[in-house]
């Protein structure tokens, strides 16, 4: 058997590398992240790369396989948490920073030292209201999926966890 027809026959499952093209809308059919098949997403399948919803839809696909998947927030991003909010005040933020609704920021947590992603949701009189959630969180998300490749992950793919690209080795 030619390995182009392994290949061929290899399905989605744990412990390969898998070279995704997909194109992913919001309900209001809005398309916010693509990848096409001539520059695919490729990531270690079973390792947590991708929100879970989307790794278990895929596992059984075969190279050339297309399916449409919607995941609910629970199994993709979660659902909006009313209390990963917090209201910053103003003088914290450098003065040299224009700050606006919608904005993204890289913060650092004092107490834990961890980076955490946030979102200025609303500009109010006493400071800016930061939103800690994801940015997806709370939406269902529809996806166009494309197996274009798979291949079995090397040694170091799986103690690392997640797939090397040619611009990407450790």
């Amino acid at each position: 058997m030619t390995k182009d027809l392994a290949e061929q026959e290899m399905a989605v499952a744990d412990g390969l590398v898998v070279s995704l093209a997909y194109t992913l809308r919001l309900d209001d059919g809005e398309e916010i992240d693509s990848a096409a098949s001539d520059d695919p997403l490729v990531y270690l399948h079973g390792a947590g790369n991708i929100i879970p919803g989307l790794e278990d839809a895929l596992s059984g696909m075969k190279i050339g396989d297309v399916r449409s998947v919607s995941v609910s927030p629970v199994d993709a991003y979660g659902d909006l948490d009313e209390d990963a909010f917090e209201l910053v005040p103003y003088d914290a933020f450098p003065a040299d920073v224009d700050l606006e609704e919608g904005m993204g920021l890289s913060m650092v947590d004092n107490n834990t030292g961890q980076q955490m992603d946030a979102y200025i949701s609303e500009l109010r009189d006493d400071g800016a209201l930061l939103d800690l959630n994801h940015p997806l969180a709370g939406e269902t998300l529809h996806f166009t999926v494309e197996i274009v490749g798979l291949r079995r992950a090397t040694t170091d793919e799986i103690a690392h966890g997640h797939a090397h690209t040619a611009d990407h080795t450790h």
